[in-house]
């Protein structure tokens, strides 16, 4: 992005949150509830013990605690294989005139895909692909409305993120883990019609 944002840039990040747990708290005892909200609100993965907890305080999660396990600990991997392939599709995106020129811009694009890994790790972890605020997606598209992001790109992105992240697991296991990022990819492909 550019180093000088707008007021209104300014005004929308923090609004623009893409996680909300709303909609689980029929799934999900107040503790569980606590302990995506905490890591969320730090914006960073769950950590072992956040799983452990998770596991003991719901030992039903188990299998579904250790896929965002799994994907948390690949998630360099995932999102530089996600880089690449942006890169590959959209070869000028990085130079003058590039959606994504200069390269402080390349580098937020780069951070939102970590961020969008992680938020589906939430939902996977969770066992509800119902993990997004719709409220905070709308404020997103604004945001990315207002900095002009290259929304193609950015769901290119998403899509390599599912394609290498569902490699990671056995073909009955890929359609299930499917649903997490094909909601999110549903919702940036929402912004288009947003932005129309």
């Amino acid at each position: 992005m550019s180093s000088q944002l707008s007021e209104r840039a300014k005004q929308l990040i923090p609004k623009a949150r893409i996680v909300s747990f709303q909609r689980w708290k029929s799934l999900h005892s107040d503790e569980i509830l606590q302990i995506f909200q905490q890591a969320d609100d730090q914006g960073r993965y769950l950590t072992d013990e956040d799983l452990a907890q998770i596991k003991a305080l719901s030992p039903q999660q188990s299998s579904a605690v250790e896929r965002a396990r799994l994907l948390r600990d690949q998630a360099d991997a995932i999102v530089n294989y996600a880089r690449e392939q942006v890169l590959a599709t959209y070869p000028k995106i990085t130079e003058v005139g590039g959606g994504l020129y200069p390269p402080q811009r390349a580098e937020a694009c780069w951070r939102d895909f970590w961020h969008f890994l992680r938020c589906i790790t939430y939902g996977i972890a969770g066992n509800s692909s119902q993990f997004t605020s719709l409220e905070g997606l709308k404020n997103l598209a604004l945001l990315y409305q207002e900095l002009q992001v290259p929304l193609d790109a950015m769901i290119c992105g998403l899509e390599n993120l599912k394609i290498y992240s569902l490699e990671q697991f056995g073909a009955e296991q890929e359609e299930k883990l499917a649903t997490y990022f094909d909601h999110l990819i549903s919702h940036l492909k929402d912004f288009h019609r947003e932005s129309a």
